[in-house]
């Protein structure tokens, strides 16, 4: 399930943004993280099963959002995790379309995800 970023997540969601190739080194990971905490057209969700395994994290506009940062934790990859949330994230922003940047367009198309 798809629970929306608090502070007291940071942590596992740095983590988990880590992985994003934008985001490997520290002092642009703390900007990235500093700007879905202070933008509020930037939100951040983090995919909780038992454990918070993924984060999802858009850029949203008036009639649509752009998927900035999926990440799924390297243990969890290749189980549908990473479609879930897509899937979950179209779902809670009926109407909107839905934009990719350079480095989440490939994972997107892979989902067969309507764009």
């Amino acid at each position: 399930m798809l629970i929306r970023y608090k502070k007291s997540f940071e942590k596992i969601a740095m983590g988990l943004m880590s992985f994003m190739p934008t985001e490997k080194e520290l002092k642009k990971l703390q900007q990235t993280m500093k700007d879905y905490e202070e933008n509020d057209n930037w939100q951040l969700f983090l995919w909780k099963v038992e454990d918070i395994i993924g984060i999802i994290g858009i850029v949203m506009d008036e009639d649509s959002y752009t998927i900035q940062h999926i990440s799924v934790s390297p243990s969890h990859r290749g189980q549908g995790c990473g479609k879930e949330m897509v899937k979950a994230l179209k779902e809670m922003y009926p109407g909107k379309s839905v934009k990719t940047t350079e480095y989440t367009t490939a994972f997107i198309e892979k989902c067969d995800f309507e764009q």
